[in-house]
Formats: structure tokens, sequence, C-alpha cells
């Protein structure tokens, strides 16, 4: 919030991009969102014949070579790649020159929540089966977290602010804050942030089937994931990047870039209380939504649209609703809801970078996503989750919400620019 007598600046969001499971582009991405477009089918991406969930979101018809040299592609986990190309989108649909000028006043924030697993998978494989010294000199930094981050800076010239929150699902949606913050302080003119994930692999998948986590609905991909019904099973995971160009805004009218929306909101709080289980309730996340509306100086009955975490689990599903409830009252019943993992399935830490997307995009261009595949509503989830088809609605200002293991808890908040 910009509070009266404060040095704080407005920021904006300029650019955008995406690599998602059911487009590689910011433009195909909004387009299957608004069209219901499932991107869940049986994974190609390892042998999962012997796991209990044998689906996913993967990334389709994905060419890094189209933004990167083969040399650079070679030395990039796949998570890393769909952060620095998402990344170049954004760069590209806001105009944004990144030279010897500017450089140190631009900066970037990815979060993730593994990071280079296919490395981590092929290289302990290398090393059990070849020898230790066999393993590549580019093992750690192909693998370690913070190279999306990094590696984006390295290819687009960024000498500003960088790094990379690891807050599980949570990741990417506190890279967005944590860049908002640094630009309405004025540590940078903008900042390129988001989320990156690419954990579709066997390891992960072993992991989450042993804890319950995953939908099991194999025979019936399309429906698998379905956040809400009272039929959900689980979530899918899915993969890929979301990124966008955050923008001070007397930057951005200087050089007249054409603006998506305000970014306004930030609030994030952790649940103290299970490793991996919502607290019940979901206190936690009620005032993360009261702290990112209080951050933004908007009160609920403001509120048009909340992307919803909306993983397609038991448990967060109908705590997600009560935190809801707890936190907007009784204007949570006008409000329009929706998850888009329904979907892309769930990326993990690359989550809240997609769905900033989306919540930017629903704000732009006043038309929500639906939620696809909720077709028996959960008693228990009781509000209006745009079910089925998408809305042409005005929307004034929207949420983002996520929540990660280890109880982290972020909400945003994008508002319609007003000059």
């Amino acid at each position: 919030m910009v509070r009266a007598g404060s040095d704080y600046k407005r920021v904006v969001v300029t650019g955008m991009g995406a690599v998602t499971p059911i487009g590689n582009t910011l433009s195909d991405y909004w387009d299957g969102l608004l069209a219901g477009k499932n991107g869940i089918a049986p994974i190609t991406l390892f042998d999962a014949s012997r796991h209990a969930c044998r689906i996913a979101g993967e990334v389709k018809d994905f060419e890094p070579l189209d933004y990167l040299d083969r040399k650079d592609v070679k030395r990039m986990d796949r998570f890393a790649q769909f952060a620095v190309v998402a990344s170049k989108q954004a760069i590209a649909d806001a105009q944004l020159d990144v030279t010897d000028l500017n450089a140190e006043q631009i900066g970037v924030v990815i979060g993730t929540g593994i990071g280079g697993l296919k490395v981590l998978e092929d290289q302990q494989e290398i090393n059990l089966t070849r020898g230790p010294d066999r393993c590549s000199p580019f093992m750690i930094p192909m693998m370690i977290a913070n190279m999306a981050a990094g590696l984006t800076a390295i290819h687009i010239g960024a000498k500003g602010p960088n790094s990379c929150p690891v807050t599980a699902c949570a990741a990417g949606s506190n890279a967005v804050g944590d860049a908002f913050r640094l630009v309405q302080r004025g540590f940078a003119q903008a900042m390129i942030c988001g989320g990156a994930e690419a954990a579709v692999r066997s390891l992960s998948f072993a992991g989450f089937a042993s804890a319950r986590a995953l939908s099991t609905r194999n025979d019936d991909p399309a429906h698998a994931c379905r956040p809400f019904d009272r039929d959900r099973d689980g979530f899918v995971m899915g993969e890929g990047a979301g990124i966008l160009v955050l923008e001070a805004l007397d930057h951005a009218l200087s050089r007249g870039a054409r603006i998506y929306a305000e970014i306004v909101g930030y609030g994030m709080t952790c649940d103290a209380y299970h490793m991996t289980s919502p607290v019940p309730g979901g206190e936690g996340a009620a005032r993360a939504m009261q702290l990112s509306m209080k951050d933004a100086n908007v009160t609920p009955d403001m509120v048009s649209y909340i992307n919803a975490h909306g993983t397609s689990t038991p448990a967060n599903d109908s705590t997600e609703t009560t935190a809801i409830k707890t936190a907007l009252g009784d204007p949570a019943y006008d409000i329009a809801i929706s998850s888009t993992k329904s979907m892309t399935g769930h990326l993990l830490g690359g989550s809240g970078g997609i769905e900033a997307v989306a919540a930017v995009k629903a704000v732009h261009h006043d038309r929500v996503p639906p939620t696809i595949n909720l077709e028996n509503p959960d008693p228990a989830c009781d509000l209006d989750y745009i079910a089925n088809q998408s809305r042409q609605m005005p929307v004034e200002v929207a949420l983002s919400n996520s929540f990660g293991f280890g109880g982290h808890n972020v909400t945003l908040v994008f508002r319609k620019y007003r000059p």
C-alpha cells in the first residue's frame, strides 16, 4: 500500500510470459484457460508404468532452441529452460530493453519448489553405475534451485537484485511479492519475477504418491484434476513457468509501456502447524488474504475475482473455502473464484507464476477463467467457483492464492490500473 507521505512507488505489470501444459506462449496459455482446455494426459517424460499415478500436465512441443543456443540448452535443467524462455517472452512483451545504462536497475526473482530434479536423478544413476568420476562438472550448477534466476539474469543481462524463494508451492507467488517490494521501495526500476518447475520425474511421483497426495484417476486423465468437486482424489502434477515484468509506474510511463494491471498487495503467513497439512479452518491462509488486502487498501466488497490455490486434494479445497469466508466475510459469496490448476495441473513452485499471470489477464480483459471438471460440487465448498465455462464480468481487483508445504501462505493483489 502506498501510504500518505511515503516514498513508496506504484508498481505495474508491463509484460508476461508463460510456458505451460496448455500453451507455450502468453496468448496460447490465456486462450487455453478461457476455452477450458485440458492439459492433463498420460506421462511421457519417464516410464510411469510402476507408479500409482501415471498422469501429469506435461509441457508439450517445447523447443528451447527457439530462444537459446544449443550449448546453453545442454547445460540447463528443464526447469531453468522454462524460466529463461518465459522470461524472454515477458521482456519482449513488455518491450523492455536491458542495456548497460539500466542493467543495474533491473533484477530477477524466480522461485521454484524443487529445482533440477532430472539432473539429480540422471547424475545419481551415473554415480551408481559408472562411478563418481563420471558425473558432470555441471551437475551442481544445473541442479541448484537458484539457477533459474541466475541464468535468466545472465541471458538478459540484468544486474539488479537477484534471488530465489524456495517455499514449496508458494515459491512463485513469493517471488512476485518480493519483486513487488523491491520495486515499490526503489531498489529496482523493473523486476522479472515468477516461478518455474520441472518435477515430472519418477522420484517426485514416488514421494508424492507415498504421501497419498496424487490423483490415481489414470483411466480418465482429462477429468482427474477436479478442484472443489466432491469426487476429487488428489492433485495432478504439472510443469512449466510463468513470468511477469513488474515496473515502477513512473518508469513505465516514461517509456510509454503498455500496462496490464497494478500490483497493490502482498501478504504472507505461516501456519506453524504441520509439514504437509493445512491448519484446520485455514487460519493462516485467511490471514494472508487479510494482510494482502490491508496492504492494498482494499476491502472485501471490492474484490471481484480470486484465483484459488485449489489443488483438488480433499484437505486443501474445503480448507481454502473456509479461509476465504473467514478473510472476506459475507462478500465471499459474491466473488468469482476459480482454480486454473484444473487445466494445467499443479506446477508446485511454478504455480504462483502462471496463476499470477492468469489473475492479471483477468483484470486486464474483464474475463475470468473457469474451474473445469466441477460436476458434483462438494457441499463443503459452497462458493462461486465458475464451473466449466469462463465468465465475462468486470474485474477491478483480483487475489491470487498460493499455499505450500511447511505452512507457507501467500496472497497477491492485482488491481485495474487507473492513472
